[in-house]
């Protein structure tokens, strides 16, 4: 097919040739070759049709996006398959393992007092079923347990177990009768140290002292000194109440203020004292005020032996 404009020609049209695609549609070809082109025939033979051109290059595109979609869904599957069994069987088999380790320390160490399945044994220990990880951890972390002898008052000496062993020994007996569990995450809060004391002086001081060394209570028990204490240890104490200890529920004390509680405690520990000698850190005036009774005693002791010897 040819086409021309004289005059008002601004292009001129030559010999297309219009062909009909195995898929309907009609596609052009130049039937005169561009300058440096191959021939026709040749650049037919080398590179195919233009229908041919279109459905190769749909099966590429096609094929591209089934390879695309392809690695997408295997990418997702993998990620999926990979986090499920990093975040659900590893905690399982991390638990599991603590209480199996747990389970072997206790069958080593307190099965004698506490029998086989925690229920007890008559005149050696009390059943530990629903006592809690908590109470576990308090009483063999401060050395209370294993005991040294019989007694409803133990007393705090070097721990047997590391804390590792410790906390799976409770997580040992967590799992056989549930209860107060250890406390996950921060055991203080520094934010208001003074409502910690406020806290402190109302429902500890009576019994532990304002400066934590512990006092002499009923029947012959004594409130055990907080010094040697840790932030754990003084927070699961609040939650079982050890021995003559009451138990400090959530609903008396909030694990806020368990915590802004503990904060005071160590917080006061670590301070240094104000009065160089100390006196339960009542502070440098009661000091002086010792200092003045003292040397106005000896004063008058002295001045009454030389009125002895003037006689």
């Amino acid at each position: 097919m040819s086409n021309r404009r004289d005059g008002e020609g601004t292009f001129e049209l030559k010999d297309f040739d219009l062909e009909m695609a195995d898929d309907g549609e009609f596609g052009f070809e130049p039937a005169v070759p561009v300058t440096g082109a191959e021939p026709r025939a040749t650049a037919a033979a080398s590179v195919g049709s233009p229908g041919r051109k279109r459905s190769l290059g749909r099966l590429r595109r096609r094929l591209t996006a089934a390879a695309v979609l392809a690695v997408a869904l295997l990418g997702t599957g993998g990620a999926y398959t990979l986090f499920a069994n990093t975040s659900g069987a590893s905690d399982t088999t991390t638990g599991a393992s603590d209480i199996a380790a747990g389970r072997q320390l206790y069958e080593t160490s307190c099965i004698t007092c506490h029998g086989a399945n925690l229920q007890g044994v008559k005149d050696r220990g009390v059943p530990l079923l629903g006592v809690g990880g908590a109470a576990v951890y308090f009483q063999v972390s401060t050395g209370r347990m294993p005991a040294t002898g019989q007694g409803s008052e133990q007393y705090r000496k070097d721990a047997k177990f590391t804390d590792e062993q410790t906390r799976q020994l409770a997580a040992y007996v967590q799992s056989m009768g549930g209860g107060e569990d250890i406390p996950r995450g921060a055991v203080r809060d520094d934010a208001d140290l003074a409502e910690g004391g406020n806290l402190f002086r109302l429902n500890c001081a009576s019994c532990h002292g304002t400066t934590f060394k512990g006092a002499p209570l009923s029947a012959g028990a004594t409130a055990p000194s907080l010094n040697d204490a840790t932030d754990l240890q003084i927070y699961t104490a609040m939650l079982t109440g050890p021995e003559n200890m009451p138990v400090f529920g959530d609903n008396q004390i909030t694990p806020s203020e368990k915590r802004q509680i503990v904060s005071y405690i160590q917080t006061l520990k670590a301070s240094m004292d104000p009065g160089g000698h100390g006196i339960d850190r009542i502070g440098p005036v009661s000091e002086a005020v010792v200092i003045w009774v003292a040397g106005i005693g000896a004063i008058m002791l002295i001045i009454l032996w030389i009125g002895a010897k003037t006689e």
